[in-house]
């Protein structure tokens, strides 16, 4: 039963994916002439060589789908067997698409070994990076020791890509905790966060918030090290997660990232993302960094503000509601005191396809 109710899971979630992508995909026409807007229609086969690390996590998954529909070749980065494995089985069940024009191939790779990683990203156009750390099983949790593998990791992705010739531009997942942790008793802070805004860093340390503190850590080593080579680099900051399943087949980041949900939701500040929504914004912005792309990009679709989205929230990923909400659910009882914004985001993919209602 538990197998079964597994595979139909994935085939109803490829199903979603799948019409949400024909509702999503049509492009906006320009203003001069009857041409559609596509930047991957014309490009050739070399520029649409990419490679995602990661590969075979959820959002990894989610991303390859995306870029797979959108006629890339997809080279997925594999640390061990047991995810080559993992890659051979949803090929068999159709979970990964276009395998069958070998548009999708894997490489085994080293995420703490920056010549391992030249030589994976070699012939590719740009790399999405999407994590540095994977614990599949969700047992040891995020501790500090993750977040500095998460930091150096990311390190070796960013000089592996300044070092590769072939590779142009790098799409990196930060996480929106790395936007929004401050000592929120300083009268200075503003009300509204957005891309422009940044996590304190000691204040993570002091609170043992490691999943932010390594995304925020490696984002800003990204950055560093982007600007140091003249590198091509966007991140998106996505808010929690979601999607079919997500507290078990993501669970490490799931639970590391509400680490804090109560204050998070208090203030305001708790927002999730579909996955198959985040990895549309990767490709999205992706094809848009030789024009208008550039800096820092958060991304979610709902704000948890209420006691029915709190519960619905509580009840997918198994945790106590007041844990969640420290014992105050209702939003009528106080006032969000911070605002979050993603329009830098939303008039982007508005620009680029008609699927910006959720902004």
């Amino acid at each position: 039963m538990g197998i079964i109710g597994q595979y139909e899971t994935q085939q109803l979630e490829i199903e979603e994916f799948r019409r949400m992508l024909l509702s999503c995909a049509g492009m906006r026409r320009g203003k001069e002439g009857d041409e559609f807007r596509d930047p991957a229609r014309h490009a050739t086969a070399e520029e649409k060589v990419v490679c995602v690390t990661s590969g075979v996590s959820f959002l990894g998954i989610a991303i390859v789908n995306r870029l797979l529909l959108r006629g890339y070749s997809v080279r997925l980065i594999v640390t061990n067997e047991e995810d080559r494995e993992k890659l051979r089985e949803m090929e068999m069940s159709g979970e990964m698409r276009g395998t069958n024009n070998n548009n999708i191939s894997a490489v085994m790779g080293d995420l703490s070994d920056v010549q391992s990683l030249s030589e994976a990203f070699d012939g590719c156009r740009g790399v999405f990076h999407t994590a540095g750390f994977i614990d599949p099983a969700g047992l040891a949790g995020y501790s500090k020791w993750m977040a500095e593998i998460e930091v150096k990791a990311t390190e070796n992705v960013m000089e592996a890509c300044a070092r590769t010739s072939s590779v142009r531009s790098c799409v990196l997942t930060s996480s929106l905790l790395a936007c929004i942790w401050q000592d929120k008793s300083r009268s200075d802070l503003s009300t509204l966060v957005n891309h422009d805004c940044w996590s304190d860093e000691p204040f993570c340390i002091e609170k043992k918030l490691w999943y932010a503190l390594g995304k925020l850590k490696a984002e800003k080593a990204a950055w560093r090290i982007a600007e140091h080579e003249e590198f091509k680099l966007v991140t998106l900051c996505p808010g929690l997660i979601t999607g079919p399943e997500f507290s078990h087949r993501n669970s490490t980041p799931t639970f590391a990232y509400l680490k804090g949900a109560r204050e998070m939701y208090g203030d305001g500040l708790l927002a999730t993302v579909d996955v198959n929504r985040l990895a549309e914004a990767h490709v999205c912005v992706f094809e848009a960094m030789n024009k208008t792309a550039s800096g820092r990009y958060i991304c979610f679709d709902q704000v948890i503000q209420g006691e029915e989205e709190l519960l619905k929230l509580a009840g997918e990923t198994g945790m106590q509601t007041d844990v969640l909400s420290g014992g105050n659910a209702s939003s009528d009882s106080f006032s969000f005191r911070f605002k979050l914004s993603n329009t830098k985001l939303c008039r982007l993919m508005s620009r680029t396809l008609q699927c910006s209602d959720d902004c």
